[in-house]
Formats: C-alpha cells, sequence, structure tokens
C-alpha cells in the first residue's frame, strides 16, 4: 500500500462521519500523487499526516435570546488547520447544514487557497449552524455578539483573521467585528470583509466574483479567446453570485441565470445592469427571493432547481458545495458549455469533476478560481497593518496579477508532471509545493526534530560515560539549604540522596541533578526552571545547594 493510501486509510477511520472533508481530502491526495512519488523528501517526516489534522479545532455553544425573548442555542465552530505560512485565514459561514465535516472541508481547502496567493496567510474555517434567513436585524446582532464572545479568544490579527462566507455579509461582519471590539478594548484588523469607513478595503466584496472571471478570461486565453459575447450561466444570488454577473456584464457577456435554494431564474435577454441592482436590493437589503425577479422582469422561474440545464458557453458555479452532481455536469456538456470557473468551495461532486477533464472542459477548480477573494482579503490585511487604504486601481491591478500567476502556476506545474491542461492536478500540486517546499514548514519541523535528535545523543553520551566511568571523587550534597556534609561516592555515577549524580567531567567530577545534558562547562537539567551550575560554584537549586567535590 502507498503512501498516500495509507494517510487516505487514517483519515476514513478517524473521520468515519465526514462525507465532505473525506471527499475533499482524497481529491487531494490523489492528484498530488505524482509529487509524492517522485521525490522522497516529502515522504519523510509525516508531511501528508500533518497536512490533513488540524492544528486545532475549536467548537463550542452559541446562545442568544430571539425577539420573542426566547433563548436559543446554536452550534459554533473554528478549526485552525495550518499556521505554516501565517495567521490562519479563512471565512465564517452561518447556515443550518454547517457541521464539522463542512467546516474542515473547507478549512482543508483553505490551505491550498491560500498557499496559491503566493501571500503569508495560514488557512482556517469557521461558522455556525445559525440561519439568517428569516431573522430580525437584532436577531442576527445579538447571535453575532454571542459568537463572537467565545470566538474573540481564539483569534487575532497576527493569529487568525476570519472573514465572511455564507450567510456573513457586511451586516454580520459589523457586528463581529463590533463585539470583539468592545471585548479585547482594541480596534485592529481581526477581521476582514469590513466596510470602507471603518477598515475595509475597496474591491474586497467584488473579489471573489470578480476573481473567477479573470481566472476563466485566463483559460481561454489558452484557447486564443476571450470572454466577449459568451452566454453564461450563474448559480446563487448572493455576494459571490452578484459580482460575478457584474464583472461578465462589464467584459461584454452574458449572463442569464441566477439561482437561491428556492429555484432559478432565467432570463433569455440577459442580466443588464440595471436589473443586477434591483437584484442586489432585494437580496442585500429586503432579504427577499430570487423568484421576485421573474415578476418583475418577466422572465422564466423553476422552482426547487438548479440552472444546470440550459444552454451556455460557460458556467459559473457560485451557491454551495456539490451543487453541480453527475448529471448536472452530464447536461451542461450536452448543452455545449466549455468553460467552468468555480466560484464556489467545491460545488462539483467528484463524478462531474471528472467529466469535465475527461471532455477537455475548461475547468477551474474553486481553490483557484475564486481565490480572488482570500487574495485580496489578505490585502486587506495589509492595509490595515499599514493603516493606509489603497485606490480601486492599485486592488483590481493586484487581484489581476494574482489570478493570473495562479492560473500560470497551475498550468505549467500540471505539464510538468504530465496532466496537461489538468487545473485540479496543477493546482493541488502547485499549492502543495507551495506549502511545504516553499515554505517554512519544514523548515519548523526540522528544527524541532534536530533538536531532539541532538538532546538524546547528548544524553546517550552522557549515560555511557557514567556507566563506564571507574573513578572515584568526594563531594558535598545536602537535601537541607545551609547544611553541608560529606558524602563519598565511586563507580559508575551513584546517585545520593535526593537525586544528586557524579559525573565526571574532564579532570574533575561534578555533583549534579539530574537528568540533564552537559553544554561546554554548564551541565542543564531537563526541569522546570532550567537549573544550571558551573565548575567551582555552589548553585542554589530547588531548594538545595550543591557543591563541587575537593
Amino acid at each position: 500500500m502507498g503512501l498516500v493510501q495509507q494517510v487516505l486509510e487514517v483519515v476514513k477511520k478517524r473521520n468515519p462521519n465526514e462525507p465532505e472533508f473525506l471527499q475533499a481530502v482524497t481529491e487531494v491526495l490523489e492528484s498530488i500523487r505524482p509529487v509524492i512519488e517522485r521525490h522522497k523528501k516529502y515522504r519523510d517526516g509525516k508531511i501528508l499526516d500533518r497536512l490533513v489534522e488540524p492544528e486545532r479545532m475549536i467548537q463550542f455553544r452559541v446562545p442568544w435570546i430571539d425577539d420573542k425573548g426566547q433563548i436559543q442555542v446554536n452550534r459554533g465552530f473554528r478549526v485552525q488547520m495550518n499556521s505554516a505560512l501565517g495567521p490562519y485565514k479563512g471565512g465564517l459561514r452561518f447556515h443550518p447544514t454547517v457541521c464539522a465535516s463542512i467546516v474542515k472541508f473547507l478549512a482543508f481547502e483553505q490551505v491550498f487557497k491560500n498557499s496559491l496567493t503566493g501571500l503569508p496567510m495560514g488557512g482556517g474555517k469557521g461558522g455556525a449552524d445559525f440561519d439568517p434567513k428569516g431573522k430580525s436585524d437584532t436577531e442576527v446582532m445579538r447571535f453575532c455578539q454571542s459568537f463572537m464572545t467565545e470566538l474573540f479568544r481564539h483569534v487575532g490579527p497576527h493569529t487568525d483573521v476570519p472573514a465572511g462566507d455564507i450567510g456573513v455579509g457586511g451586516r454580520e461582519i459589523g457586528y463581529l467585528f463590533g463585539q470583539y471590539k468592545r471585548l479585547a478594548n482594541e480596534f485592529t484588523g481581526v477581521l476582514t470583509g469590513k466596510r470602507l469607513n471603518w477598515g475595509g478595503s475597496l474591491m474586497r466584496p467584488e473579489a471573489t466574483g470578480y476573481g473567477a472571471v479573470y481566472f476563466a478570461q485566463e483559460m481561454l486565453k489558452t484557447r486564443n479567446e476571450t470572454i466577449e459575447g459568451k452566454t453564461c450561466i450563474v448559480s446563487g444570488a448572493g455576494n459571490a453570485a452578484q459580482f460575478t454577473v457584474e464583472k461578465l456584464i462589464e467584459c461584454g457577456a452574458k449572463p442569464i441565470t441566477m439561482s437561491d435554494s428556492g429555484g432559478y431564474i432565467y432570463d433569455k435577454n440577459g442580466i443588464t445592469e440595471e436589473k443586477l441592482a434591483w437584484v442586489k436590493s432585494i437580496k442585500n437589503v429586503r432579504r427577499g427571493r430570487i423568484a421576485e425577479y421573474a415578476k418583475k422582469f418577466r422572465a422564466k422561474y423553476v422552482a426547487g432547481q438548479r440552472p444546470w440545464k440550459i444552454k451556455c458557453d460557460c458556467a459559473f458555479p457560485c451557491a454551495t458545495q456539490n451543487e453541480i452532481t453527475g448529471e448536472d455536469a452530464k447536461k451542461l456538456v450536452e448543452n455545449g458549455c466549455y468553460v467552468v470557473s468555480e466560484a464556489a468551495n467545491m460545488p462539483t461532486v467528484p463524478a462531474g469533476v471528472d467529466l469535465f477533464l475527461e471532455k477537455k472542459i475548461l475547468f477551474g477548480p474553486g481553490k483557484a478560481a475564486n481565490a480572488g477573494g482570500v487574495a485580496t482579503s489578505g490585502l486587506e490585511m495589509s492595509q490595515n497593518s499599514m493603516r493606509l487604504p489603497w485606490p480601486r486601481e492599485e486592488v483590481d491591478s493586484r487581484l489581476r496579477h494574482i489570478m493570473f500567476t495562479i492560473h500560470k502556476n497551475a498550468w505549467e506545474t500540471a505539464e510538468e508532471y504530465g496532466y496537461p491542461g489538468n487545473l485540479v492536478v496543477g493546482a493541488n500540486i502547485a499549492g502543495f509545493v507551495n506549502y511545504y517546499m516553499k515554505t517554512s514548514i519544514v523548515d519548523q519541523a526540522t528544527v524541532n526534530e534536530t533538536e531532539t535528535r541532538s538532546r538524546r545523543l547528548i544524553l546517550l553520551v552522557l549515560l555511557l560515560s557514567a556507566l563506564f566511568w571507574t573513578g572515584g571523587c568526594e563531594g558535598y550534597y545536602t537535601a537541607n539549604p545551609g547544611y553541608y556534609g560529606p558524602n563519598y561516592g565511586y563507580g559508575p555515577g551513584p546517585y545520593y540522596g535526593g537525586g544528586a549524580v557524579v559525573v565526571d567531567v574532564g579532570d574533575r567530577p561534578y555533583y549534579v541533578r539530574g537528568p540533564g545534558y552537559w553544554s561546554g562547562r554548564v551541565y542543564y537539567v531537563w526541569r522546570p526552571g532550567h537549573w544550571r551550575y558551573r565548575y567551582g560554584q555552589r548553585v542554589w537549586i530547588h531548594g538545595h545547594y550543591v557543591a563541587r567535590g575537593y
């Protein structure tokens, strides 16, 4: 059994009831198998074992009071997956489906996504099984305040910097930030996705959707095409979907669908800037349903379904995980779709991904195509650190460059390992290599392991020296401060009452309280307090005097 399969078996055994997490781990480990097999160094140091195990997983109770005065209780999570590259970074999701499996899969994906951006950010994710839909502003505020009351002790600008996700927009970020500020008594960049007048960044709300379109443009360039004039279907009606549609309109494409949990709208004439502004109003202000679009603009509304049966050139899944099934993928291919750019996290099931790759569809996996959101969060963190906001043009330029670089690295890596055009393999390997070859995790681990090996070697030498030493010595040891009595010891490191041991070092023996190791002429004892004493000195240690012999 190969290393990858061994690790997968361990993950399955440890996480038997977490299908989303297992799906994400399986996809990544299977796709990075070529780099593991080619380079022995990635098989050392339990790199894969550390990769799939969170550094920390926090689960907590979130009690809050609704408008009727009734106490409600939800469950909150924060998975701090990996901090080798920087502070944990990843969004918060408020949705009834949130559970340990979903948060862990999102955190795992975030590690690779953040690595691909080239910015110094670790990976994490969090959320709660709270549904903001149908809740008043005051109910959402009370929930957010209760949620942050527990979370604040685990986050910080140099520790863990959450952001928004499904169910967590500007309103929720504001409530969370206000409570953090109240508890921590400091105004810092502990959250991203903030509003402009209190530390936010221009382009942050747009970044995920814009980035997915920029990534699609890069994929089309490989076939000498542009996105202008392309018919595009979009799922979702939240932040990512809204700004995906906005950028498509700006680029001259024709978006024709949007959706929510109730169904989707199909506007054969295309969604215009005016229509999109109305969608933003109904979704962000009135908290309404996309079905109202059909009545307003005489479009078609299909309840209880997703838009993947509509003919198109490009598809942008912007809603949630596993929204494109194997059958949906088949319909997309049959209807002429040849570009899929995932603005959501893992929105296509494995069978669908396999079909897209088999049919040579230009497929941008979520960890690459939607990395624009977290990339711009990283830029917001930089602006917060400098306390200097950047103009919109600069942020957009940096976002374009990051998406270009992610595509370039994934494309070239796929070719290098014999999978030309396969951006799933390319993105996963590039993210893995960036994180474990070009970052500090191997160095951090190696330092600790080297120190451990050195200490073991020193202890072994010390014990062997004591074992084979045959000389004698005379000295003083007492367990009572202020009193000295003679003690005589002969042979291999005898112990005297309380644990003083005779050790021969060069021309003179020492009485020391072990166990420990020598460094030069100083003996370091591995006990709290880090006792030390030198040749020819009496040193106070733990309530005892120890004097050198003779």
